[in-house]
């Protein structure tokens, strides 16, 4: 059976950086340490004036195609994920493909396009349905292209404020892939929640204490529903496991649940028994609340051993670099988690192929996904390829007034003459507003 994966990888960080310890703390009356060891970031990723969620996409996929020689009628389709949609009816996809379509002599006419909408979780289902599509024979020899893009923005003085970030990511989904392959072992967790909606507005109400109630308990049901189909997991299965990563001290939240859950009725748990004890179990209690502060007992000495801070920094910290340079991407995250790992395993020289990626996805609302993927023998070459660090340097640090007046521009209810930072140089960028209203771009050289 032919596999099919990802076979190609291109970021595209926003152009400007606001320095969290240096910059945003010093604004808001907070110890430096509340971003960087508190909720893990040292930085977050911002559009200018004339980037959004289209220009960013774009601009990944553009790289992308150019790098792998690509012409519009090698995909086809174009698959969009973003909670920062500007319209309920036309796609972002469109927008993309008219922008493409600016610097190719083809068109992509003959291409499917859609735009995806579950919270963070939608570029994991975009993979997921490229997958099925190829899988289908439906692809006639065309790859996919998948774009997760967003701009994750709270309003003003929102205790997400400092989680904020902008950036896309675009992906080739194609047969014999060279980056890793999408496995059948899949597993979910999901149901009808209220911990992070946008009914009718910009910038998203949050409940935070029960969304991160919420993440950890869809990802720990669909850890349980990937066992039905791979198997009872095991610590020692992955090479590294990348999780949607809002901010990395959420991630820290969600592993050591799943080491928990992995190593139940293992012989780690036994070794681990005799410093910490065995793990509780819900039969030994009278009640709930009993049993509950229990597990948050053995979790916080389970963190604390040297057995699983030695999984954590080599499984975890890893797919946690770029995060904490750019913020969150909501549809964009888990997928910045992934490509963190792989980059450090190449500069590390690690051997991955062959090994084994546990991708655990999340979307609030509420749903998790948990899959596995297995590196590819080209991972090198085509992880080798990814620039982000390069972007990373080259974005432009601003002052806590410029980011003010950045944040202002991006308000939909605010009316302000926007003024660019930064000078576009071979991007695509906003243009202004077409005869109905629609946002328009333009290939700058």
């Amino acid at each position: 059976m032919t596999s099919v994966g990802i076979d190609a990888i291109e970021i595209w960080t926003g152009n400007l950086e606001l320095d969290l310890p240096n910059t945003f703390a010093p604004a808001q009356g907070k110890d430096p340490e509340y971003y960087t060891k508190g909720i893990g970031l040292n930085a977050s990723s911002f559009p200018d004036t004339y980037e959004d969620i289209v220009t960013m996409g774009a601009n990944a996929a553009y790289r992308l195609m150019e790098r792998k020689g690509l012409e519009p009628d090698d995909i086809g389709r174009i698959d969009v994920a973003t909670e920062s949609s500007f319209d309920k009816s036309k796609p972002i996809s469109t927008y993309v493909a008219g922008c493409l379509e600016q610097v190719y002599d083809g068109d992509f006419h003959h291409a499917n396009k859609g735009e995806r909408k579950f919270a963070c979780i939608a570029g994991t289902q975009c993979l997921d349905d490229a997958y099925n599509w190829i899988r289908a024979g439906r692809n006639r020899g065309r790859a996919a292209l998948v774009i997760a893009t967003d701009t994750a923005l709270y309003e003003r003085d929102d205790p997400g404020e400092a989680t904020q970030g902008a950036g896309a990511v675009a992906m080739l989904i194609d047969e014999d892939p060279s980056i890793v392959e999408l496995t059948t072992d899949q597993g979910y967790g999901s149901a009808d929640e209220t911990d992070f909606l946008k009914p009718q507005q910009q910038f998203p109400s949050v409940d935070g204490k029960r969304s991160m109630q919420v993440y950890l308990a869809r990802m720990r049901e669909a850890l349980e529903d990937y066992e039905h189909v791979a198997g009872d997991s095991h610590p020692d299965d992955f090479a590294f496991v990348p999780f949607h990563t809002p901010f990395p001290g959420m991630v820290r939240k969600a592993a050591v649940l799943a080491y928990r859950h992995m190593i139940r009725d293992t012989p780690i748990e036994d070794e681990l028994a005799e410093e910490i004890g065995s793990q509780p179990r819900r039969e030994a209690y009278d009640d709930e609340a009993a049993y509950e502060e229990a597990v948050r007992d053995y979790m916080d000495a389970l963190k604390e051993t040297e057995r699983y801070q030695d999984w954590y920094t080599s499984t975890i910290e890893p797919t946690l670099s770029i995060s904490r340079e750019v913020g969150n991407w909501y549809t964009g995250s888990v997928h910045v988690a992934r490509t963190s790992a792989l980059i450090h395993a190449l500069e590390t020289d690690r051997d991955l192929a062959g090994e084994t990626l546990g991708v655990g996805s999340y979307g609030s609302g509420a749903q998790a996904e948990v899959h596995g993927e297995v590196v590819a023998d080209g991972w090198r070459e085509e992880v080798a390829a990814i620039d982000i660090a390069e972007q990373l340097d080259d974005r432009r640090s601003i002052s806590f007034e410029e980011y003010e007046a950045i944040h202002d521009a991006h308000n939909h209810d605010k009316d302000v003459e926007p003024t660019e930072i930064t000078t576009p140089e071979d991007e695509f960028v906003f243009d202004g507003w077409g005869r109905m209203g629609e946002r328009t771009y333009r290939f700058v050289e």
